[in-house]
Parts: C-alpha cells; sequence; structure tokens
C-alpha cells in the first residue's frame, strides 16, 4: 500500500502539520494504512459500492439522463480514508456552532415580529423585504419555543491561518431543508464493518445515537398541551432527490413516512389517513420546501402539500419542523451579516468566522468584484447545489465574460469570496492515495436545547484540484471521526452492521 509521503504535503492542514510532520490524530491511522496490502483497499471499496446498491442508498441526478433517457440515480462515490478531527478542535467548533444558530434563530423570530435589528439599522429593510424567502404569511405567527431551524446544516471550510495550521470558517448556512445526514450515519457504519479493527485502536465519538436526537427534537418542538406527540416525516415522494435519506429517517425513528396525499386538515388539526382512520398529527419533519406546503397559500398548483396546512399552523395546531419561512435567514445575501446577529442577539463575538464576502449590491463591492473576476468565487444568492456559480481560477475566459454580464444585469443577485486555499484530505482514487479540497457539514438540532452529534457529513471534491464538493458535481463523501485526545470521554466501540435497507420505492407504510 501506498504511504503518505511529502505528496500530501501540498496542503498539509488536515494530515500534515506546517513543518510537514504526521498529526498526532492520524499517526496510528498512518501506521496501520502502511501495514495493509496493496490490493486491500481497492477491494473494500467495490464491496462498500456493492452493498451501498444493494441497500439502496441513491441520490437521484435532476437534468441527468440514462442512455434510454430516463432518469438517473447514482451512488454517493464514498470515500475509505476517514477525515479524523481531534476533540479539542471540535468542542471549540461545536461552540461556535451553537452561538450561531442560536443567533439565526433568534434572527429568523425577530424578523417576523418587531425587526429591531432593522430597526437598529443591522441588516437593511430590503434586505429582508426583497428575500424571495421571506414569508409575509409569518408575521406575528408564534411558533413552540420561538425555534424556527430545528434542524440545521453548517457548511465549513479550513483554511490556513497566520501560523498555517489552518482556521475553520462558515461557509454557508443551510436552515430549510438540509440534507445528507443519512450519509454520514452509513458512512460511519460501512467503515465499522470494512475496518473494524480501526476502531479497537481508534477512540471515535460515536454519531449512531443521531435519530434518537432528532426526535427528541421534534418531540420538544410539538404544541405545549400534546402529551404524547405524532410525529412523521413528510416527503415530496420517490422522484425526489433525497428520498432514501427521507425514508431512512423516519425508519430509523419509528414513525410514519407520509405524503401530502395522506394527510388532512380537519378543524385546524392534522391528521393522516391511515387503516384505522385518520389520527392526529402533532409534528411534520418537513422535506418540502415553502411553496409546495400548502395550495389554498403558496403555489395552488402544488401536489405534495396539504390544503389547509398553515391555518394548521397558525392555530398552533401542528408543528412544522424547519418552520415555515426559515430560508430567510440563509440566504446567501443574509449570510454577510450573520456575525453582526450573533453580537445583537447575543453580546458575543463571533466563534466562528464567516468568509470575508463582498456584496454586490454594493458600488465599491461591485467594482472590485468585476475587476477580480478571475480570482473570486461568485454565487447566486439564491443559488443551492454548486449551481449558478463562478469559481474564477477554475473557469475560461468566456466563462468569466459570461457570468460578468450576469453579475452587471443583477448586482443585487450576487456576492463574492476569494478563492480560500481548502485544506485537504488524502483520499484513496484511481491513481492511488492523493489530496482532495474537503468541507464538513454538521447537523444541529434546536429542541429545548441546541445539540449535535460529534462530526458530521465529510463532502470531498473528487476531481483534482476541484473546490465544488456537491454531488451533484461529481463529489464524494467520508466518514468523519472526532477522536479522542486525552481530554474526552469517548472509548472505542464495536463494530456496528451493515447499512440499514429501507422500504423500497414502491411500499408506502400507510393507507
Amino acid at each position: 500500500m501506498q504511504k503518505f509521503d511529502e505528496m500530501y504535503t501540498k496542503l498539509p492542514y488536515e494530515f500534515f502539520s506546517k513543518g510537514a510532520q504526521i498529526r498526532d490524530h492520524y499517526k496510528i491511522y498512518d501506521e496501520w494504512l502502511a501495514r495493509q496490502p496493496g490490493d486491500m483497499m481497492r477491494k473494500r471499496r467495490e464491496e462498500a459500492e456493492m452493498i451501498f446498491r444493494r441497500v439502496g442508498i441513491t441520490f437521484a441526478v435532476y437534468g441527468a439522463k440514462d442512455e434510454d433517457g430516463s432518469g438517473t440515480e447514482r451512488l454517493i462515490p464514498f470515500d475509505l480514508i476517514p477525515r479524523i478531527i481531534p476533540a479539542h478542535e471540535w468542542r471549540s467548533m461545536e461552540k461556535g456552532l451553537v452561538q450561531r444558530v442560536t443567533a439565526l434563530n433568534r434572527f429568523i423570530h425577530d424578523v417576523y415580529h418587531g425587526q429591531e435589528i432593522i430597526k437598529a439599522g443591522v441588516v437593511p429593510a430590503e434586505q429582508i423585504a426583497q428575500n424571495a424567502q421571506f414569508r409575509p404569511e409569518m408575521v406575528g405567527v408564534e411558533v413552540p419555543n420561538q425555534i424556527y431551524s430545528h434542524i440545521a446544516g453548517i457548511d465549513i471550510v479550513r483554511a490556513p491561518d497566520a501560523k498555517g495550521n489552518g482556521e475553520y470558517y462558515v461557509l454557508e448556512d443551510n436552515l430549510r431543508v438540509p440534507s445528507g445526514v443519512s450519509y454520514m450515519l452509513e458512512n460511519r457504519k460501512m467503515t465499522m464493518r470494512l475496518f473494524p479493527d480501526l476502531f479497537s485502536s481508534h477512540a471515535v465519538a460515536p454519531v449512531a445515537h443521531y435519530p434518537d436526537l432528532l426526535l427528541e427534537t421534534l418531540r420538544a418542538s410539538a404544541p405545549p398541551a400534546t402529551a404524547e406527540p405524532t410525529v412523521v416525516v413528510l416527503t415530496p415522494g420517490m422522484y425526489n432527490s433525497a428520498y432514501f435519506e427521507h425514508a431512512f429517517l423516519a425508519q430509523q425513528m419509528g414513525v410514519e413516512l407520509v405524503e401530502g396525499q395522506d394527510l388532512l386538515v380537519k378543524d385546524d388539526f392534522v391528521y393522516m389517513r391511515t387503516t384505522r382512520g385518520p389520527r392526529r398529527v402533532d409534528v411534520i419533519y418537513r422535506r418540502v420546501d415553502d411553496d409546495f406546503l400548502d395550495p389554498d397559500v403558496f403555489r395552488p398548483t402544488s401536489t405534495l402539500g396539504c390544503a389547509g396546512l398553515m391555518r394548521a399552523y397558525k392555530a398552533g395546531n401542528v408543528a412544522i419542523c424547519n418552520g415555515v419561512g426559515t430560508g430567510v435567514a440563509d440566504d446567501k445575501s443574509i449570510y454577510p451579516y450573520v456575525p453582526q446577529m450573533i453580537e445583537f442577539y447575543l453580546g458575543e463575538k463571533p466563534i466562528l468566522n464567516n468568509v470575508p464576502t463582498y456584496m454586490c449590491r454594493k458600488p465599491d463591492d461591485l467594482k472590485y468584484v468585476m475587476a477580480h473576476l478571475k480570482d473570486l468565487v461568485v454565487k447566486e444568492v439564491h443559488g443551492a447545489g454548486g449551481y449558478g456559480m463562478l469559481v474564477g481560477p477554475a473557469a475560461t475566459k468566456a466563462e468569466i465574460e459570461e457570468f460578468g454580464k450576469a453579475v452587471l444585469a443583477n448586482p443585487g443577485g450576487y456576492i463574492a469570496q476569494p478563492t480560500l486555499s481548502l485544506s485537504s484530505c488524502p483520499t484513496f482514487v484511481e491513481s492511488g492515495i492523493a489530496p482532495r479540497h474537503i468541507d464538513l457539514r454538521p447537523f444541529v438540532l434546536s429542541g429545548k436545547e441546541v445539540q449535535m452529534v460529534p462530526g458530521g457529513l465529510t463532502r470531498v471534491a473528487l476531481k483534482e484540484g476541484s473546490l465544488v464538493v456537491n454531488s451533484s458535481q461529481g463529489g464524494g463523501t467520508k466518514d468523519t471521526w472526532v477522536l479522542d485526545d486525552g481530554a474526552g470521554p469517548w472509548q472505542p466501540v464495536p463494530p456496528e452492521p451493515e447499512p440499514t435497507p429501507v422500504l423500497s420505492p414502491g411500499a408506502r407504510p400507510i393507507a
């Protein structure tokens, strides 16, 4: 087996220190890898692909077609080499995540109530009024515990600091319907299945209890008078790209997976149709966007939601997680203001910094961006999934010119950021082991308290030199280990069973 060597010091902030010394938390893994036979990793990768395909861990690629013209489903490539984070780094990150998500939830409540942050001049009024995700229907509506984003996926990247050790930055806040947690869980199961000996030599923090924390969070959001709340997962259906995750989480929590047609509203209460008659629903973990939730209020042609759902929601008879209108806080035009939100609502300095950001709606920022397009990453404020963005250093002259025209035509629709020298992690690719750029998406749960499992989903850009980690753009995923570094409570954990099969697309849990 090819051992880590000087080729991996190109971007050393994960595996190597600035002096090209292997970081302490990777030493045991490095020694283990050096003892493995040359073809072992390739065989294990083939085994992982076979199991993932058998279990059905796929995602749909919108717009992509197979040779017969049908839509295509793909495996998200799974990299065998884990990303390892020492516990002391995780603890600092965790504090920053709790701080950030707490401030974001306060911001959303403020936007739909007193708007104190606007009155104070911290966030311009037009950034709310002109925000496509602002829902006037939510003004004055009270929600349990004043929590709107119960499940947040915060994208974090690492880039060099002055000492060359690397600093964590928040790249994006995903507060509406963040996805990917099922891959975090299944990646861990797969790693434990393929390499059980590694878990006897590493004190890796567990993540398998995430469904329990999620269910606890959802139940905590139920209407106050509900003693034993009934929770459901609302999916757009089997053709959604994240359908596997919807079914997986419903199964893991032991709750029903429903579609809009399975729900009905009567006397401002929500019920689901079952073979034993209607059953009241108290909490809906929705994986459906706002626009499709209630045809009586939003898009009238939608068949994905349930007519009357907003009436029941406003009456306080059902909780919707994440809350309607949450997207007002994860728009990229709002992202630059999050550090000020933390100071405004919490009176604290941000623990996790934003990536420096230029707002093209500002004349001086626009002038700078247009002069430096070839050096910047430029994003649509409503873009997602790696679409609607320009990575200047990787773009052609024609692409830069075309994107520049779009920016000039609608400056308020774009932000720009410097091209960070993102950290890389050793990754098993066709040519062997090579550095590939990564990010991290921890999943933050907000109920009666803010909590999360240690780690998250590490996404990896499998194309050499690429900075785009999104699965829709050819990215893959890694298992993420938070490793006890002497101050943590974790002990080596036993292997878990292989990934859990989920309902086939044709199977439905209720009538």
